[in-house]
């Protein structure tokens, strides 16, 4: 071998060896920052924010899930161990509505699963249920070991016993967990489970949102949904109706991210107010951006998952909502208990006098209706929407709803929630308000009496 020949070859071993140490030595760091103490929640697991453009890793920004915590997990020589546990959960879906479902570890949906790609998983889980169940991992590319369709990869896990789910994950994307049994699905048995890539996605977002769809059969005067019913009266966002469901804060001009997740009977179509946004991805991972085009309602299917984004350009109180008009409201059967809200053969003092039963029970501050004519009963078709507006916003009052005007809440049913997009000094002053967990200010009375309209 010529001389020239051997320190070419020299250098280029030199260079690989060079490389691979650095490699290593990032690597290790970026190990050290993500190993935090056992039992600390997920997002304080996170690499510390490196700001645009400098060099070092890219922190890796959580998805909130309003309403539904993250589930925290534990370092086991070099592997994020979760405990994850099936279990009935009581649920309040409004104010003055509660629900028994099945969920796990005291949420339903259950918490969401937060991991990166390239990660090691390992999943305890211990089934809390009256009835043996597994856990299906949607859309992620596992051993057939741990795919948990019952029989055919696992045993069913017996009440009171426990499985371990163990992976290594090589996506990314949007994905969720669910049990692998029709009932059990519909009576709640659902969480996210979300895998941030290895390289960060561009562009950069500084807000990123998870929401999961579900639809529940609820009979008059009972708790339990009726799994076998064929038709849903209530309708959730994170496991919540509106006007319950928590508003998600955005600062102006930000870029935001919102995953959608769809585990029920109905497909929903997901409008947003006062924006346009691009689907970027689905429940198989981020979409080639040749693929991205602007529009303002995504159909999300059943058992998908669809992403979108957008600029935050606009200040104001948007509304996201399902566009389906019977899933734009609550239930017509059963609110008021066992007696049902009706859209004929109603006056101003009948629904007044119906509003004021169930304001007294929850409670919350009865507003006149709407106005309408001193002829509408003459009218076909009245009542309609005339009485259906049942402002409680003291009842589901939180910092994150501060600020909106009186009465928000009346227009706000059914599967639905607000995005808050600010500009500065009021998303801070919101985002203190979260932070300090400061109470709202009772909201004053609607000054709607003199407009009135009169009994009929």
């Amino acid at each position: 071998m010529n001389r020239a020949r051997r320190m070419f070859l020299q250098s280029t071993a030199t260079l690989s060896a060079g490389l691979i140490a650095a490699a290593k030595a990032l690597a290790t760091g970026q190990n050290q920052q993500m190993q935090a103490m056992p039992g600390m929640p997920h997002s304080q697991h996170k690499m510390p924010a490196v700001k645009s453009g400098s060099s070092g890793p890219i922190a890796t920004l959580p998805v909130q899930t309003p309403d539904v915590p993250d589930l925290p997990y534990e370092m086991d020589r070099g592997v994020k161990v979760f405990r994850l546990r099936a279990e009935p959960v009581q649920r309040k879906l409004v104010p003055f509505r509660n629900m028994t479902v099945w969920g796990y570890n005291g949420s339903c949906p259950g918490p969401t699963i937060q991991v990166r790609e390239g990660d090691r998983v390992r999943i305890i889980f211990e089934n809390g249920l009256p009835e043996a169940t597994t856990i299906h991992w949607h859309g992620i590319e596992v051993p057939i070991e741990m795919d948990g369709a019952p029989y055919i990869s696992q045993m069913p896990v017996a009440p009171g016993e426990k499985f371990a789910y163990e992976f290594t994950l090589h996506q990314e994307g949007t994905f969720f967990y669910h049990a692998h049994s029709a009932m059990q699905e519909m009576m709640g048995q659902i969480g996210m489970f979300i895998i941030h890539p290895e390289k960060p996605y561009k562009p950069h977002v500084d807000h990123d949102f998870g929401i999961v769809l579900q639809e529940w059969a609820i009979l008059p005067g009972l708790d339990v949904p009726n799994t076998a019913n064929m038709e849903f009266n209530w309708l959730t966002f994170n496991g919540v109706a509106a006007p319950a469901t928590t508003p998600m804060i955005v600062r102006q001009g930000n870029r935001v991210r919102l995953r959608i997740v769809n585990l029920g009977m109905d497909h929903h179509p997901i409008h947003l107010h006062g924006h346009q946004f691009y689907v970027t991805g689905t429940e198989g991972g981020r979409a080639p951006d040749s693929t991205w085009y602007p529009t303002n309602t995504v159909l999300v299917g059943v058992a998908q998952a669809k992403v979108v984004e957008f600029e935050a350009k606009f200040n104001g109180d948007w509304m996201i909502h399902c566009h389906l008009p019977h899933h734009m409201m609550n239930s017509m059967s059963d609110l008021i208990r066992d007696r049902a809200i009706m859209t004929a053969d109603q006056t101003v003092d009948r629904a007044m006098a119906q509003m004021q039963t169930l304001a007294k029970s929850v409670p919350f501050r009865h507003s006149p209706p709407s106005p309408v004519a001193a002829s509408a009963n003459s009218q076909p078709g009245f009542p309609q929407d005339a009485f259906m507006e049942m402002g409680m916003d003291d009842a589901v009052a939180k910092p994150e709803t501060y600020g909106l005007p009186p009465n928000w809440s009346a227009g706000m049913q059914g599967m639905m929630t607000l995005m808050r997009i600010l500009p500065n000094q009021k998303y801070d002053e919101i985002m203190a308000r979260i932070k300090a967990g400061t109470p709202n200010p009772p909201m004053p009375p609607m000054k709607m009496d003199k407009d009135r309209p009169p009994s009929m």
